[in-house]
């Protein structure tokens, strides 16, 4: 009786440190929520206020599609803006003669060519890549001037398929379509559910194309500095990447999946070989 009773307990306390090994393993993967908390700063901080970083206006670049709108007081000198039925890139006018308004360009408006130009009717070649929307339309405005079409145009240029992509630890990844000019990151990543219990709030990447240059901005959502980052406001086409923590790793890997069935069966072995010793004795 003696040497089943030490058996028993030798197996016992083998299946306990097992048990409890697993375990500290599997709560290893809880995320601290001093991990995703947004901006930790004393309150201080935030009592002094904290500047923002303004760069929030889009830029146009090639491939960017455009819609550019064109008014004056003389409706009817509109009409030689309606002369090349192909206007745009679908192939079809969108001009609308009379009531004081036109707007050229089809439903899908003007795209800029590689060299960062739009070609419109009776302008031609308008340079507008690395320009503002408001600075574009100042452009068009005095070319249309220079060309003696129309002494007093009014135009107006405004950006259609700006979209920022979202991939890593977020909860809904997909491409966001910008529906204004002044989007910050925090806009963005609420549109896709918020960032995961598994994404690190320290470790964001925003990737920039500027000029042909892709460009980098390591972002920390747990501290105000993220104010001052040029990444605060989005661009047209930028990614954000999120990266996932190391819990998130190991649960997604095969030996978390062995690990956290093995702990089942290790269990209901050791609760079957007690009741067994106990029955024995």
């Amino acid at each position: 009786m003696r040497k089943i009773t030490i058996t028993q307990n030798h197996y016992m306390k083998k299946s306990s440190l097992l048990l409890a090994f697993m375990a500290v393993l599997m709560m290893s993967s809880c995320v601290s929520t001093k991990k995703i908390v947004y901006f930790q700063d004393p309150n201080h901080v935030f009592e002094q206020g904290q500047q923002i970083m303004q760069m929030y206006e889009m830029r146009l670049k090639s491939a960017d599609q455009v819609l550019i709108k064109v008014t004056c007081s003389e409706p009817d000198l509109l009409a030689i803006f309606a002369q090349d039925v192909t206007m745009g890139s679908s192939g079809t006018s969108g001009s609308n003669i009379g009531g004081g308004s036109s707007t050229m360009g089809s439903a899908y408006g003007f795209t800029v060519s590689n060299d960062g130009k739009v070609t419109l009717p009776a302008v031609g070649a308008v340079e507008v890549a690395g320009l503002t929307t408001d600075e574009a339309a100042r452009r068009i405005e005095q070319q249309i001037i220079d060309a003696k079409l129309i002494k007093d145009p009014e135009v107006t240029v405004r950006l259609l398929n700006a979209r920022v992509a979202v991939l890593g630890a977020v909860k809904s990844p997909h491409v966001v379509s910008l529906t204004s000019e002044r989007n910050t990151i925090l806009d963005i990543l609420a549109q896709c559910g918020d960032i995961a219990d598994t994404g690190l709030r320290q470790k964001l990447t925003l990737y920039r194309d500027e000029n042909g240059v892709l460009k980098k901005y390591p972002i920390d959502l747990t501290t105000t500095e993220i104010f001052q980052n040029p990444a605060y406001y989005v661009q047209q086409n930028d990614l954000i990447y999120v990266e996932p923590n190391k819990s998130q790793s190991v649960k997604s890997s095969a030996f978390y999946t062995f690990l956290g069935a093995g702990a089942s069966i290790v269990g209901a072995i050791a609760s079957v070989v007690a009741l067994v010793f106990a029955l024995k004795k």
